[in-house]
């Protein structure tokens, strides 16, 4: 069995530094061969571009623009172009970072009192919009990813809230680029079984983040999830993609890692940076 490959998502790890560029020297420093740069449109595309080769790591993951409202613009009915156009800069990003993962962000209802009325529009109106995300992304070699959010401690007012429900549009879709975006976080505050979840939704999974529940912290904080034992069930199945670690810290990032020096010991994962250097 292979050993987990970690990114670390940036929008919530090394934010002792002040910049982008700075936090992916800091994620290369750290160890780590990959990122999560999950909103990098502040900053032209040539800076990130080039901050990312300064840096030498992959970025694994985007998310499509948050929109206006923010949380993402698939769901939005009316607003197609306005999502399009967004998408296509989200490509453009991608492309020049050699990042072949896309988060295709639903985005919010309008409120609690609307979910049922709007369900079945906001649905049919992701739908379409993934379909013509998964054309725009096929040509460039990227998979599209649908990611629930829970609606109990996160973000109460977001589209997808449950592996069950994402795994629907993901089947309504029917593309192959149009993948599960499967956040151990979310999941188990929503639906909890994650053996049993891991397991059935394993063929339809393109990516993977982590947090302990409550708290959303480290991996090896008090909580719910038992991650050695979450590891070793990815690992039997062969999970090669990466994990996201996209949590926030309890002190300071590095310090809160011992957890994945651990791991990388107990699997003679070679931690020196410069094994992740990408010209």
């Amino acid at each position: 069995m292979c050993a987990l490959r970690f990114a670390a998502n940036v929008s919530w790890l090394f934010l002792e530094e002040a910049t982008l560029a700075r936090r992916l020297l800091a994620a290369r420093d750290a160890g780590f061969e990959a990122v999560e740069a999950a909103w990098p449109y502040k900053n032209p595309v040539t800076y990130v571009e080039q901050a990312r080769k300064e840096a030498g790591v992959r970025v694994a993951l985007l998310n499509s623009p948050p929109g206006k409202g923010g949380l993402g613009l698939g769901a939005q009915p009316g607003r197609q172009v306005e999502f399009r156009t967004g998408l296509e800069m989200a490509v453009s990003y991608a492309n020049a970072l050699g990042c072949d993962r896309i988060n295709v962000l639903a985005g919010r209802i309008p409120s609690q009192e609307s979910r049922v009325a709007m369900t079945s529009q906001m649905e049919e109106t992701y739908v379409e919009n993934l379909r013509f995300s998964a054309d725009l992304l096929d040509q460039n070699g990227i998979i599209g990813l649908v990611e629930p959010i829970n609606n109990r401690l996160t973000e109460p007012l977001y589209f997808v809230n449950t592996p069950h429900q994402a795994m629907d549009i993901v089947q309504k879709v029917n593309r192959p680029n149009i993948k599960l975006q499967l956040d151990l976080f979310h999941c188990q505050i929503m639906d909890g079984n994650l053996t049993g979840n891991i397991q059935s939704l394993f063929p339809y999974i393109g990516h993977i983040q982590i947090a302990q529940v409550p708290r959303r912290s480290e991996p090896d904080s008090a909580g719910e999830i038992n991650f050695p034992y979450i590891f070793s069930l990815l690992e039997e199945l062969g999970y090669q993609g990466y994990v996201g670690c996209e949590y926030a810290p309890r002190g300071d990032t590095l310090s809160g890692l011992q957890w994945l020096r651990n791991y990388w010991k107990e699997h003679n994962v070679n931690q020196n940076p410069e094994r992740s250097m990408i010209e």
